[in-house]
């Protein structure tokens, strides 16, 4: 198996670069599918979150209310890290479970968080999706409704750039227009392709 990490900030683009590599033969796991799994109704991941936060973090149905747990954590940052420490345990079993019964030769972890969770999975291939603040701000603001000021705050509870393109082995801009985000998609598959054939080869071997 070949293992790919593809990470980025905050409205950099990392969706539309997987919708692209979806169309490929590859397994694409999402990390934050995985962190809405882990605290659906009935986990421990709600129970432990409940006991943490408390019960006005839950809507009226007993489901996880993502706008206020949001609301807490970001405006607190020991809160966010003992969210985080509950939460990236459980994404950790969960994801290394989804890896190892994949039947995919080829397996896309994409992980909003792989510098700030120190993410230290077997990565062949690290993949890092980057379009500048201003266009995170712009597209914040524009797609998702939320002011400049809140657009900012998020952005910077993330790690930089630097700190990305630093762990990554590839960078992507995805700042580009569809047509060229395309193209740079197809020539990142034809690598990926390439280095997974490496490893097989050298695996038998």
């Amino acid at each position: 198996m070949f293992l790919v990490g593809l990470t980025g900030g905050i409205a950099s683009g990392k969706s539309t670069v997987a919708a692209m590599l979806s169309k490929y033969d590859n397994e694409i796991i999402d990390a934050d599918e995985i962190a809405r799994e882990v605290v659906l109704p009935d986990t421990v991941g709600l129970s432990k979150v409940v006991a943490e936060f408390g019960p006005q973090i839950l809507e009226e149905d007993g489901s996880l209310s993502r706008a206020m747990l949001a609301k807490l954590v970001f405006e607190d940052p020991e809160k966010r890290l003992a969210l985080e420490g509950i939460l990236h345990p459980l994404i950790r079993a969960r994801t290394l479970e989804r890896i190892s019964q994949s039947k995919s030769d080829i397996v896309i972890y994409i992980v909003p968080l792989l510098v700030e969770a120190k993410v230290d999975y077997p990565f062949d291939l690290v993949v890092t999706i980057e379009a500048g603040i201003e266009n995170q701000i712009k597209r914040l603001v524009e797609n998702r409704g939320m002011s400049t000021e809140d657009a900012i705050s998020r952005i910077a509870a993330q790690a930089t750039e630097p700190e990305r393109v630093a762990r990554a082995d590839k960078r992507i801009d995805g700042a580009l227009s569809l047509t060229d985000l395309e193209s740079e998609v197809s020539k990142l598959w034809n690598q990926i392709q390439a280095l997974a054939e490496t490893k097989a080869h050298h695996g038998k071997n």
